[in-house]
């Protein structure tokens, strides 16, 4: 089940793809990666990052809601919804007020229209691709929450606001309705993610920083702890050994029943996280400090 299996929390930087960010991780920490939540390349700040066997706890990581802080420019609206597209529409700047009294009608649940251009799929395709391809494509509305919208300053006719939403919701796609809303239009022209669930960007780490990636390995446990719907277990010195094969444990003691849990956290009675299973299958899916008889692996 391999010995890098990891929770990592990655700072993304402006111009760099999702994918193309987890390059080092893939050098330094292990080749199977996997990422919770696609930022656009124009887009920065965090990105949870999974490694290893952790891979597969990817469902939990993307359900998670997110915190934005976004700069909206009035006027003019790009065929992206970003500052990398080409402007399609323009219209008079808003005043501050009429912005304010639109903001309201955002918050709660809605249905909201994707980006065309997004990885989202259209009978198999994505839908970016099928716009380049100069074909007309109609995007369905989706279910979404948007939490809070909170204005921190508007001028020049860019609004820049801290936004938290649930799953799936397009940042890109809320500058464009509000821009129509106010009887103008517009785009964003920068995103930085500041959060996603109970992970803050103030404690992600550069990927390139092969020191401080390595070191944040070890927090691993602790971010696993701070998931709702994990249930935390202790097992008995006779079910290490057990559970180092890759066998479920036979008797474990409940610490901590998450919510609807489907994945579990196993820890020995030292304290130290041995690994994580599936309690619906009852089997392990990840090893993280495997017992050796009294010799533990290293992380890396």
């Amino acid at each position: 089940m391999g010995k890098n299996a990891s929770i990592l929390l990655i700072k993304k930087k402006r111009g760099l793809t999702s994918f193309s960010s987890l390059n080092d991780i893939k050098r330094t920490i292990d080749p199977k990666v996997g990422h919770a939540g696609t930022l656009d390349k124009f887009a920065e700040g965090l990105l949870i990052v999974l490694t290893g066997s952790m891979t597969k706890l990817n469902v939990l990581f993307s359900r998670m809601d997110k915190q934005y802080r976004a700069h909206i420019q009035f006027g003019t609206e790009t065929d992206t919804l970003d500052p990398e597209g080409t402007v399609i529409a323009e219209a008079s700047i808003p005043h501050y007020d009429t912005i304010l009294e639109a903001i309201p009608s955002f918050i709660g649940e809605g249905e909201q229209e994707p980006p065309a251009y997004s990885a989202l799929h259209i009978n198999g395709k994505r839908a970016s691709e099928l716009v380049r391809q100069g074909k007309q494509v109609v995007m369905p509305k989706r279910p979404i929450t948007i939490y809070a919208f909170s204005p921190i300053s508007y001028q020049n006719g860019v609004l820049v606001a801290d936004i938290h939403v649930s799953k799936g919701t397009y940042i890109r796609s809320i500058a464009r309705d509000l821009g129509k809303a106010c009887g103008s239009r517009a785009h964003l022209t920068s995103l930085v993610r500041t959060s996603i669930g109970p992970f803050s960007l103030d404690e992600a780490v550069d990927a390139r920083n092969t020191e401080a990636l390595v070191s944040s390995m070890q927090y691993t446990d602790a971010y696993l702890k701070r998931l709702e719907d994990v249930s935390v277990f202790e097992m008995p010195e006779s079910e290490l050994f057990r559970v180092a094969n890759g066998s479920y444990p036979h008797t474990v003691t409940c610490i901590k029943e998450g919510k609807d849990a489907v994945f579990g956290a196993l820890y020995s009675k030292d304290g130290v996280l041995r690994a994580v299973s599936n309690l619906q299958e009852k089997r392990l899916i990840a090893q993280i400090h495997p017992y050796t008889g009294g010799k533990q692996y290293e992380t890396i």
